[in-house]
């Protein structure tokens, strides 16, 4: 259950949990401060390009099948389709699904090290919100405004990042 009535304005959720002694506390979520709660531990959050091609997938084991989709399906597909940046229909299924699967091993194991010696990498919600971008002209300071988070990382590292996602979208559209 999510309060509905949090500020847009930071980014954060405050979430009731119930801990072992029964006594509900309060988490706030926060994708600014990469604060989620303890439902989002351990998955792996997709970018639109990799859910567009699941439900392609899909799709094509439904027809197979002579099943009908559902509404919902549908909607999401829709909603993946508009935005998913990431498509070539000239490009074999699996050479997609390599290359968005070699882009997010890349920026999963993305690791820079800061002047203290403390090695830094992204996390799960970053790596799905970069894959969503249109990074072909994104800039740094654009990437930082739409994924916040990304400001613990010094420019030249997002300006990396950026040239991962850029040259992946090249190797797909082209």
């Amino acid at each position: 259950m999510t309060d509905q009535n949090s500020s847009s304005a930071n980014n954060s959720l405050s979430v009731p949990t119930v801990t072992s002694s029964s006594v509900a506390t309060t988490v706030v979520e926060n994708a600014a401060d990469l604060s989620f709660g303890p439902e989002f531990e351990d998955i792996q959050i997709l970018s639109n390009a990799q859910v567009a091609v699941y439900l392609q997938v899909s799709a094509r084991s439904a027809v197979n099948r002579d099943e009908e989709l559902h509404e919902v399906y549908r909607k999401t597909q829709k909603y993946v389709d508009r935005f998913n940046t990431m498509t070539n229909d000239e490009k074999e299924h699996q050479e997609l699904v390599d290359e968005l699967d070699n882009l997010q091993d890349a920026l999963t194991t993305f690791r820079k090290e800061t002047d203290e010696g403390e090695e830094m990498e992204l996390h799960g919600f970053e790596v799905a919100a970069l894959m969503n971008l249109v990074a072909t002209d994104t800039l740094v300071e654009e990437a930082v405004a739409l994924i916040p988070s990304l400001s613990r990382f010094p420019e030249a590292a997002i300006d990396e990042i950026l040239d991962l996602i850029r040259n992946t979208m090249i190797r797909i559209v082209s």
